[in-house]
């Protein structure tokens, strides 16, 4: 980490002289990397007015999830739930982050049953019940992104499938209380796994949570099988979500070749995922979107 002179604008852009404002934070950071514990380069560290950026971003994602909520039912299909999607980030002034990248056709993922993530909707794809749903909806406002997914238990479930979207829940709640700055993600990751392990089921090892902020998905890669000490460290400033992707069965998947996205569990067991955005904080998290 390049230092900078003590009396020079400080690099978070706030006006401050070096030596007041991030100089003791960098020192910690040094120290900490000295213990060849992975550190944020400032890139990837959020000031004050990202937060905020990020914040009016979450504010469509939020709603878009909101209005899926009132609306989602059995009979409808997965493309009219990106057509929900598609309407409600229009009219709110924002972009469908999603649509395009990487070449994904449509605007959300609706990932249903043993679908780990990245579902296309479809307009043949009817939700029946008994079905459990994961919506990812992520979006773009004002050069900033926000990303959240909710599970739906469409009519009456199962009570396995039931007990996995709740479970699945808890282990982003108990992840959220493991957000502690000067900690690892390993620190956090390894309370999610434990409970999760705790129940039977096991996480997907090979897709997990990201930073974001400026772009939709930064530095770092956020896993949850890592153990207490490993992976980066959680400083102020820090963006990620948090998303274990949680199979009733065994961890394995792969990717339906026919479109080169859907990711289903090799077992058929069912999977679930709830996916929140935060930002560390100088005592813990904040909640961005959700």
């Amino acid at each position: 980490m390049k230092r900078l002179e003590r009396n020079a604008p400080c690099w978070c852009g706030s006006g401050k002289k070096y030596k007041v404002c991030h100089a003791a934070f960098d020192d910690r950071l040094i120290m900490f990397s000295d213990r060849l514990i992975p550190v944020p380069d400032h890139d990837i560290i959020k000031t004050p007015k990202d937060v905020e950026g990020m914040k009016r971003s979450a504010v469509i994602n939020m709603a878009v999830l909101d209005y899926v909520s009132e609306h989602i039912r059995a009979g409808i299909s997965t493309a009219e739930i990106d057509d929900w999607v598609v309407k409600i980030t229009k009219e709110m002034g924002g972009h469908c982050a999603p649509l395009g990248y990487e070449g994904y056709p449509r605007s959300v993922c609706t990932s249903v049953n043993d679908v780990v993530c990245h579902g296309i909707p479809d307009e043949k794809e009817i939700l029946k019940d008994g079905d459990i749903i994961n919506v990812d909806v992520s979006t773009y406002f004002e050069g900033y992104f926000s990303d959240s997914s909710r599970m739906f238990m469409i009519g009456e479930v199962s009570p396995e499938a039931r007990s996995l979207v709740e479970n699945v829940k808890k282990c982003v709640e108990i992840g959220i209380e493991n957000v502690k700055p000067w900690t690892t993600l390993g620190d956090m990751a390894s309370k999610i796994n434990e409970f999760a392990t705790s129940c039977g089921y096991e996480i997907v090892r090979e897709i997990g949570g990201h930073g974001i902020g400026l772009e939709f998905h930064e530095d770092p890669f956020v896993s949850y099988v890592t153990r207490p000490g490993e992976e980066m460290l959680m400083v102020p400033g820090l963006c990620f979500t948090i998303e274990p992707m949680v199979n009733a069965g065994k961890h394995d998947i792969y990717t339906d070749r026919d479109n080169g996205w859907t990711v289903r569990t090799k077992d058929g067991s069912l999977s679930a995922q709830w996916e929140v955005q935060l930002v560390v904080t100088e005592d813990g998290c904040e909640l961005i979107c959700w």
